[in-house]
């Protein structure tokens, strides 16, 4: 079952949440070394959720430098990308119907963080939002508030499209899909880091396989 499948009634909110995780796992985690960074990432992230009200740098180094980077090095270079014979599917056909961020939308997020302290630099009062930076330590906090709003712009700019181009539940769905990645990921990769020590490099994906 996908997205695009013909349902008989429309899916509830929780309904497609549990459908937009399930094509997640199934399409984009199959490597044990992909699902280990995620667990790995998730921890990360729940790190930075802690330290949102109290530390800036903290937030985003836990969320971007941390998080993101473990995250987005296991989709990029140890996820398969030839033709996933559990799901009968191409990865151009999967990266085509991503509800959230392909391959191709990631490289622009990251690009747009890895030059974004360049803007700090060009601008060091944020565009008059801050004072301008005095020493180091004022560099790096304006670097970070500024990360912390391009995730934040990079959330909410991807919710509104899908809201506008698909429905509102979708993008709702999509959005608290993402906002608690990092629990549902603990729950279901912790036992991944054991599988790959045991030498499974690729999750088998019994549970996902269609009967033949």
């Amino acid at each position: 079952m996908t997205l695009a499948a013909d349902t008989a009634r429309p899916m509830t909110f929780f309904e497609e949440l549990r459908l937009q995780r399930w094509d997640d796992h199934r399409y984009y985690h199959r490597s044990r070394i992909n699902q280990s960074l995620h667990l790995l990432s998730a921890l990360c992230f729940l790190g930075a959720y802690a330290s949102v009200p109290f530390n800036p740098v903290a937030t985003a180094m836990l969320g971007w430098v941390g998080a993101m980077v473990l995250r987005q090095t296991g989709h990029f270079f140890f996820e398969p990308k030839g033709y996933d014979a559990v799901n009968d599917a191409t990865h151009e056909h999967k990266e085509n119907i991503k509800v959230g961020y392909n391959l191709r939308r990631k490289v622009v997020l990251l690009s747009a963080w890895a030059v974004s302290p360049l803007v700090v630099v060009v601008t060091p009062t944020l565009f008059g939002l801050a004072r301008p930076y005095a020493d180091w330590h004022d560099f790096v906090h304006h670097v970070s508030v500024l990360w912390i709003a391009l995730g934040a712009a990079g959330l909410l700019a991807r919710t509104i499209w899908l809201c506008a181009t698909r429905n509102v539940q979708t993008g709702l769905v999509w959005c608290s899909k993402i906002l608690t990645d990092p629990f549902h990921d603990i729950a279901l990769y912790y036992r991944s880091p054991l599988r790959l020590i045991g030498g499974e490099w690729l999750d088998p994906m019994v549970h996902a396989r269609a009967p033949r």
